[in-house]
């Protein structure tokens, strides 16, 4: 027999035992671990990479070539697709879903915590350590995010800069594709961000904004609610409520007329912010 058909009656020989292999070396620090999440429901894949400590819900689902940490809890019904990563003290609340290329947490100190029926999208990072030179390597610093959340592809999402702060994002927001939330920005409830907005350090943006594509907006700066950011603005001012921006640098443009009508508001509504 030559050596290549040798080397391949072995190759056939080792594979069917491959799966089982991984398996045991990469699922399971012991039987009573592994027979516990296969009660529970929850798929992981072979070529997944969990931590024995982690805590895995019921009825999860994780793909290949994940990682989960030791300190990670999943929630029920979560969906972690392939390559994506839970690193770090990182919490994922109940029926999140967790794209492919998707980096959450960090193995720094603190925390981050997802709260339930959020989607990460493809390639997003979303609570890692934040890029202020300020914070000093040790530091707790923390993520929080609430629930109903679409968080698109190639996003950024930092933890806060210092342990007695915290960056928090709201319900119900679309963060569309290549948007930066940067450490300790406030973020309410319901609002839109096309993509590539950039906010900077401790930003404030209250309820139902929307901005338009390319907008960056300075460190410090507060978005009232039902205000707009034109399409290429430069924010280095507060915005007030109801008002409509655009420009380099931004100037007020007149009522957010049209965003108003969409949320509900009447013509007397309307008259009255004038």
């Amino acid at each position: 027999m030559s050596a290549a058909a040798a080397a391949a009656r072995a190759a056939r020989l080792l594979l069917p035992c491959l799966p089982q292999t991984t398996t045991t070396r990469l699922l399971h620090a012991s039987a009573s671990q592994g027979a516990a999440r296969e009660a529970s429901g929850s798929f992981i894949h072979p070529a997944a990479v969990v931590h024995p400590d982690a805590v895995i819900g019921q009825g999860v689902s994780i793909g290949p070539f994940c990682t989960v940490g030791p300190s990670a809890r999943i929630g029920d019904a979560c969906q972690l697709h392939a390559g994506s990563h839970v690193v770090g003290d990182t919490e994922l609340g109940e029926g999140c879903i967790v794209q492919t290329g998707a980096i959450l947490g960090a193995d720094i100190p603190g925390q981050t915590v997802i709260g339930e029926n959020n989607v990460i999208g493809h390639y997003a990072t979303v609570g890692i350590k934040c890029q202020d030179l300020k914070y000093k390597t040790g530091d707790e610093c923390f993520l929080h995010i609430g629930r109903k959340n679409e968080i698109r592809e190639y996003c950024s999402i930092h933890r806060s800069s210092k342990s007695c702060d915290c960056t928090v994002i709201g319900d119900n927001n679309l963060i569309m594709g290549s948007c930066h939330i940067a450490h300790d920005c406030k973020i309410g409830n319901n609002n839109i961000f096309a993509n590539n907005t950039l906010f900077a350090g401790h930003v404030v943006v209250e309820d139902c904004t929307h901005t338009a594509g390319a907008v960056v907006v300075h460190q410090f700066c507060h978005i009232g609610s039902y205000s707009f950011l034109g399409g290429g603005s430069v924010v280095a001012q507060d915005v007030p409520r109801y008002m409509m921006v655009a420009g380099d640098r931004a100037e007020l443009r007149g009522l957010n007329l049209e965003g108003l009508r969409r949320n509900g508001f009447s013509d007397q509504e309307v008259f009255i912010c004038y």
